[in-house]
């Protein structure tokens, strides 16, 4: 086993970037010029809106949602951040679910106590229909497999099995044990290339340098999760490879134009959008493809003109951490507002968590964000909530 794992990374050393096209609608032809005065025109019935009967679970329960209710599904934050125990559910917690609504739960080392405590926490936040989150990478990043009361290999220590790709033996592997102590959502595969090897914060927690390489690795470790039942993540959108800085920190520019990074850094992300569950945008600023000067989370150049309707992404998008430096250094709470209204559907972690949560709700309220747009983020994380189950 050690041999085959030991030829895979040597495989995975491999260099080189090739093109990956992102279309854009074709020009429309203008039509000739006719001397024809009799024109026949065709007035079309407008489509009816579909009856009670035809909705789907999540259209019904949309509709059935307060506007705090649908701001709240917007938000996965720690569990700190609800008031209650650390490691389990108290009445604290389910208080602060009532006033504070959100989608989502994501669990850290100081939220695991022991197995059968996690079970049953897991167990009692998924009654409240929520995503219950973890970054577990495999290797240096990994919460669960790090933790001495969960025996549980990591990256480092997982090898390839015949028949299987170690990529994919890595998704479903990790995807099982997380599917055991009940959390839903993976903030993995990485998909970032690492083609920096000053990179500070990817490095090895990057499949390859070689782009092609990272994007198939990604889609065996995404196939990996969903055998597992556990949702995936790419991230760190448009890509943290090539940075000299970690946003964990502080302000991080990327100075890449939008062709560029198209050869090399997006190829991952569009090879894969069909398979991902979400998403993940950077808190990465990119002055040679923006105007803004806005990290890549805030911007709704990248956001919603880039990811959204160049790319053509319809799946969720979900912000990196909001405690992180690159936000917090330069932004408050009106972050969670900026994220939202530059097209971001989920908002993760903000540091002022309850601040940020008003400042979302005031800016529908008084129109800076349309509620058709908060309508349509919910439904799409509504959609994915039944497909796995969890409404």
């Amino acid at each position: 086993m050690k041999r085959i794992f030991a030829l895979l990374l040597a495989f995975l050393m491999l260099s080189g970037c090739t093109n990956v096209e992102v279309t854009t609608p074709a020009a429309t032809a203008q039509p000739e010029e006719t001397t024809t005065k009799n024109v026949e025109i065709t007035i079309e019935e407008p489509t009816t809106a579909p009856t009670e009967a035809e909705k789907t679970k999540d259209e019904k329960l949309l509709e059935s949602m307060t506007l705090r209710e649908k701001v709240g599904q917007m938000f996965i934050v720690r569990p700190e951040n609800l008031g209650g125990n650390h490691t389990g559910y108290d009445e604290n917690m389910s208080i602060a679910l009532k006033e504070y609504p959100v989608g989502g739960v994501v669990l850290f080392g100081q939220n695991l106590d022991t197995p059968d405590g996690l079970i049953n926490f897991t167990n009692q936040l998924k009654k409240h229909s929520l995503f219950v989150a973890i970054d577990e990478e495999g290797g240096t990043v990994s919460r669960i497999a790090k933790n001495d009361n969960f025996k549980v290999q990591s990256f480092h220590s997982m090898g390839d099995i015949e028949g299987e790709s170690a990529a994919h033996y890595v998704g479903k592997t990790i995807g099982t044990y997380l599917k055991k102590y009940g959390v839903n959502l993976d903030f993995a595969p990485v998909s970032d290339v690492n083609s920096n090897p000053d990179n500070p914060v990817i490095g090895k927690r990057a499949f390859s340098n070689d782009p092609e390489i990272v994007s198939k690795m990604v889609s065996n470790a995404i196939d990996g999760f969903h055998e597992a039942g556990v949702m995936a993540t790419i991230k760190h959108f448009p890509g943290h490879g090539d940075t000299a800085n970690d946003t964990h920190t502080g302000y991080v520019r990327l100075d890449k134009s939008w062709d560029e990074l198209k050869e090399c850094e997006l190829i991952p992300f569009a090879d894969n959008f069909a398979k991902t569950d979400m998403v993940m945008a950077s808190h990465i600023t990119l002055p040679e493809v923006t105007s803004d000067g806005l990290p890549a989370s805030l911007s709704r150049e990248i956001i919603t003109d880039k990811l959204r309707n160049e790319m053509g992404y319809d799946g969720v998008i979900i912000t990196d951490s909001m405690e992180m430096g690159a936000i917090t250094r330069a932004y408050g709470a009106e972050s969670a507002a900026m994220a939202v209204k530059a097209g971001c559907d989920i908002v993760l972690m903000p540091l002022y968590f309850e601040e940020s949560f008003e400042a979302v709700l005031k800016a529908v309220e008084n129109g800076e964000i349309s509620e058709d747009q908060i309508n349509a983020s919910v439904l799409r994380i509504l959609t994915l909530k039944e497909k796995y189950g969890i409404i």
